[in-house]
């Protein structure tokens, strides 16, 4: 099985937990796991005002995610931060340009899961899930 763990993480904790779930995931014989992250929508000037920028050049080596490439493989398990009980802008802004993969069906059947974290103990993650889960193709 080929398995993505496909995240955006701003400050590294959502990159700390897709490394983990990476971990777990290539425990499973016969399991192949790539760690992909969606691109940065954020300019420069703003990660570095936010301290953001010294942990953006920390997983540079992560290659970004394009959506054709979600076809290859056969589940996928996305990782965002909590914003405001629902996922990042950058993955919305991911999961939007998948419009054409989705129309055609190319994502449906294949297995998808979502972890996420925010920075207060029942920050709104499971609302968090679920708008990932509402974008996760469902029928043919």
């Amino acid at each position: 099985m080929r398995l993505p763990i496909v995240y955006y993480s701003q400050f590294g904790h959502i990159h700390r937990m897709a490394e983990a779930e990476a971990e777990r995931a290539r425990s499973v014989p016969g399991t192949e796991v790539v760690l992909r992250r969606v691109p940065e929508t954020l300019p420069q000037e703003v990660l570095e005002k936010t301290g953001a920028a010294q942990f953006q050049k920390e997983f540079s080596k992560v290659p970004v995610c394009t959506p054709r490439e979600l076809t290859e493989f056969d589940a996928i398990i996305f990782g965002t931060p909590t914003r405001f009980g629902n996922m990042c802008g950058q993955m919305r802004q991911f999961f939007d340009a998948t419009g054409g993969i989705w129309k055609a069906g190319a994502l449906v059947g294949k297995v998808g899961s979502v972890f996420t974290s925010s920075g207060t103990q029942h920050g709104s993650q499971e609302s968090t899930i679920l708008s990932v889960h509402t974008t996760l193709p469902t029928s043919a």
